[in-house]
């Protein structure tokens, strides 16, 4: 897997924001990716120092739409953080 496959999209929320301040970004990351492919992907593309990556697994949750219905898909989200000496992520340029 190349690392633009590897990682999806940053995740964006009120808790995430404020793990910013610590270092720590979270991302959707691919469901078949370790913890090893996405710490190389997260430097390869931001070219920073990863320290630690956390992984989350998430269901899909059942939903309806009338008389349909199924399952939204499954989520994978990493919590990357990034050494002291690192450069930080810059989401919004200013």
């Amino acid at each position: 897997m190349e690392a633009r496959d590897i990682i999806k999209r940053p995740v964006i929320t009120e808790r995430s924001s404020d793990l910013m301040g610590e270092k720590k970004y979270t991302f959707e990351v691919n469901t078949r990716a370790n913890k090893t492919q996405v710490k190389h992907a997260i430097e390869e593309v931001f070219g920073v120092d990863v320290a630690k990556v956390n992984i989350m697994n998430y269901k899909g949750k059942y939903k309806r739409m009338g008389r349909y219905a199924g399952y939204t898909n499954k989520r994978r989200k990493a919590i990357v953080t990034l050494t002291e000496a690192s450069k930080e992520i810059e989401f919004f340029e200013a």
